[in-house]
């Protein structure tokens, strides 16, 4: 009876928990409450974005659908969400780990023993010299617990836990990844879809003006020069269509295999081409207080963070001592009858205290090993924060300076189409020739294409926008 009155003390320790409290990144706060984002242009706005479907904006139902069946397909997001469910596993595992353990035997031992008198075993095996022939039967009931006195336990299932959030918020990464990967290869083939279009217009007109000045030039009233240049423009026009045409097939493929399917299974969706989708005329982006907050990369490094500084506590706990409780419960003997015979239990209970007071240091340098850990892991949550500021500041100048550059693009456009208005006119008053009004519908055709491109990467801009603010997540 005095073992337990020596173990009230250490119970009582049980309560007391090794290493760190995590209380949060407070080393890696770079922003300052209520500061606002540096390049935001003048037509976005402060209010919080939706977290999830910013795609809808575009107002493009085909994208929509894309999206959906990217979500619900995609291998990289099916990745992420196994990893998920090992990490919710794996926190079980630890919870698991704090409890009471249980085990149930059944055994039989048959042993001929040579030389040895058994008392009570089966008699004499005559063929064996004398050897004695022994049966033994048993059926038992085990437990055993280890009592968490330093909270080496509670600790591992925090870090578990911690790191069961981290694959959840890269799920959330998986997806904002995912989502802004489908709208560019969408808005980038649609963009080379009007292209192709445009550029095969502006080739039809380039080889009409080719027909004309060979004819000119056999008459004597068009130089050689000119018709080569003419025979160049139309071998220049025909050569721009080959990496469109590749460009266009790349995209297809490549939201194929986004949406989860092999390439050309949704050829029969996206053949027919369509206009690039244009961003809202205002965009919500928050504040970079609230951006860091909703970033998944952002809150993976911090649940990483916060496993590291728990796992400090599991490494401390080990450095002292540990008491654990078994005990046994049999009933057997030489007899199955022995089996049922009440006499025949037998138990046992050892409470168990030890201590590893001289490993030369492992412990120490498992403690340390932890401490660097949470080092590491605070310079990655750091270098998360800064990169997604930095992320969102180029987003927001790119996608501003790039709707100015539209805007110019579309001015071009509407100068070089009164252009070739001007240009009809003439010809149909008789004051210019037919190739000097093709060639102003070709500059026109052109112009199409500048602007087309523009408006794609402006729509790319504003994908890009999205991403670095950390939308499109579930």
């Amino acid at each position: 009876m005095r073992f337990p009155l020596i173990a009230l003390p250490l119970l009582g320790l049980a309560a007391c928990t090794a290493g760190p409290d995590y209380r949060g990144p407070e080393t890696a706060k770079p922003v300052s409450p209520g500061a606002q984002f540096v390049r935001a242009p003048d037509d976005t706005r402060a209010q919080a974005p939706a977290a999830a479907a910013w795609w809808t904006a575009l107002g493009d139902p085909v994208l929509d659908a894309l999206e959906t069946r990217a979500l619900a397909a995609n291998p990289g997001v099916a990745v992420a969400e196994a990893r998920v469910r090992q990490a919710r596993a794996s926190l079980r595992s630890e919870r698991a780990n704090a409890l009471p353990s249980a085990n149930a035997s059944a055994l039989f031992v048959h042993a001929t023993l040579p030389g040895v008198d058994l008392g009570n075993s089966d008699e004499s095996d005559q063929s064996g010299g004398g050897s004695q022939s022994l049966n033994f039967y048993n059926l038992g009931f085990d437990a055993s617990w280890e009592v968490d006195l330093w909270g080496g336990k509670r600790r591992g299932v925090e870090a578990a836990r911690s790191q069961f959030e981290a694959a959840q918020a890269n799920v959330a990464d998986a997806q904002v990844s995912l989502t802004a990967e489908i709208a560019q290869a969408y808005v980038n083939l649609r963009d080379r879809q009007q292209r192709i279009v445009l550029a095969q217009e502006a080739l039809t007109r380039q080889r009409e003006m080719l027909r004309l000045t060979e004819q000119r030039h056999a008459r004597g009233t068009a130089s050689a020069l000119e018709l080569e240049q003419q025979r160049n423009l139309a071998e220049q026009g025909e050569a721009a269509l080959l990496p469109l045409s590749a460009e266009r097939d790349a995209y297809l493929n490549a939201l194929a295999t986004l949406a989860g399917e092999a390439p050309g299974a949704l050829d029969a969706m996206l053949t027919a081409p369509a206009a690039v989708p244009l961003p809202p005329a205002e965009v919500a982006v928050g504040d970079p207080a609230a951006l860091l907050k909703r970033r998944p990369d952002v809150r993976a490094a911090e649940r990483q963070l916060a496993a590291a500084t728990a796992k400090i506590g599991v490494a401390e706990a080990a450095r002292f001592p540990s008491l654990s409780f078994m005990g046994l419960i049999g009933i057997g003997g030489t007899n199955p009858g022995d089996l049922v015979d009440l006499d025949q239990l037998a138990a046992i209970a050892m409470p168990r205290l030890s201590w590893s007071f001289l490993d030369f240091g492992r412990n120490a340098a498992r403690v340390e090993q932890a401490k660097g850990a949470q080092d590491e892991a605070a310079a990655q949550y750091r270098q998360a924060v800064l990169t997604a500021l930095r992320d969102s500041e180029d987003a927001l100048s790119r996608f501003g300076a790039r709707r100015l550059s539209v805007a110019s693009a579309a001015r071009s456009k509407t100068s070089a189409d009164r252009t070739a208005a001007l240009m009809r006119q003439r010809f149909e008053a008789g004051a210019a020739t037919r190739i000097q009004l093709l060639d102003a519908e070709r500059q026109s055709l052109s112009a199409a294409q500048a602007l087309s491109q523009g408006t794609a990467a402006m729509t790319a801009d504003y994908i890009a926008l999205q991403k670095a603010l950390g939308l499109g997540w579930r």
